[in-house]
């Protein structure tokens, strides 16, 4: 029982240092987020291409008649 009442009080003391406006995050910027998700993004069309690319290529070595 000691050690339900411990693990609530710890929980609720938590709860409350997470929950105060005084100590709360505001996070990032969404203009750094929006300019870091065109990175990736960006990125990520590269790597696709260079995949089609490659695999393109690849096909096109395979004889199409015995």
């Amino acid at each position: 029982m000691h050690t339900i009442r411990a693990l609530v009080a710890h929980l609720a003391a938590s709860w409350q240092l997470m929950t105060d406006p005084a100590e709360a995050d505001r996070g990032d910027s969404p203009v750094g987020t929006a300019v870091i998700t065109a990175i990736l993004v960006a990125g990520a069309v590269v790597v696709a291409g260079a995949i089609v690319a490659v695999a393109n290529g690849w096909v096109a070595l395979i004889p199409t008649q015995p």
